[in-house]
């Protein structure tokens, strides 16, 4: 016992003590653009994006769409463009994920006070893959475990749709996966909130022109939160959820 002891007190605090403040290491996150003029004709960054997040005149990049291979930044002749570790990056509206010259940070998720009153004490989530290639699911995962523990803010995951309060929705919804998805959301009561999560899931992704989408269930249930990452980091959910719901860490 005492060995176990020693070894726990030597490995300190596992968890991340304020997970608003916590930056990662090495992270290509949150992207900045500077204000300076670009080459004349240069579209460089536009040319080399693989998803078509980068739109010109003047340059801004839809986090929706972008999926943070740093391309950009790495073949920018002037280097406008560059990514930092900063995680927070989670947005209440679609239009706040648009990052321009000049600008700090894309539009923060604000505190929404109907959804504090519903959930600011618990939030049961479902997680619903429609077609990722489970990085999402990995990241989502990790929202449990020692290290980001959101169950201390009284979040949870729950097994059925029918003890959930928010569906999370990753993957860029296949067709084979939307009816799944439409009964998943069937099966939760109300009130009920959706959250996107990863490029696939806030546009496509890589697969915004393909066939083998459905994405007409977004048409219909406009999302509480949009989660921009290919995957997310952890930190970029939590700090979003926290916002969304006002959550004091005080």
């Amino acid at each position: 016992m005492f060995s176990a002891l020693k070894v726990r007190f030597s490995q300190g605090k596992q968890y991340i003590t304020d997970v608003r403040r916590a930056v990662p290491t090495g992270f290509h996150g949150r992207p900045v653009i500077d204000q300076g003029a670009c080459e004349a004709t240069c579209t460089t960054c536009a040319d080399v994006c693989p998803t078509q997040a980068i739109a010109l005149g003047p340059v801004r990049i839809d986090l929706a769409r972008c999926i943070f291979c740093n391309e950009c930044a790495l073949e920018c002749p002037t280097q406008k463009i560059r990514l930092t570790p900063e995680t927070k990056m989670a947005s209440a509206a679609r239009a706040g994920l648009v990052v321009s010259a000049g600008e700090q940070s894309p539009q923060p998720a604000m505190v929404s006070r109907e959804l504090k009153r519903l959930f600011g004490r618990s939030l049961k989530l479902r997680s619903v893959s429609a077609g990722g290639c489970n990085g999402c699911e990995l990241e989502l995962n990790a929202m449990a475990n020692v290290n980001f523990d959101f169950g201390r803010f009284g979040i949870d995951w729950v097994a059925s749709p029918r003890h959930a309060d928010g569906l999370v929705l990753s993957g860029p919804i296949t067709r084979n996966m939307a009816e799944a998805l439409e009964l998943a959301y069937a099966g939760m009561p109300d009130p009920k909130l959706v959250i996107a999560f990863g490029a696939c899931a806030l546009s496509g992704g890589p697969f915004a022109n393909s066939p083998a989408l459905d994405r007409a269930f977004l048409d219909r249930f406009e999302p509480s939160l949009y989660v921009p990452g290919c995957p997310p980091h952890p930190l970029t959910f939590v700090q979003g959820l926290l916002d969304l719901l006002g959550i004091d860490l005080r």
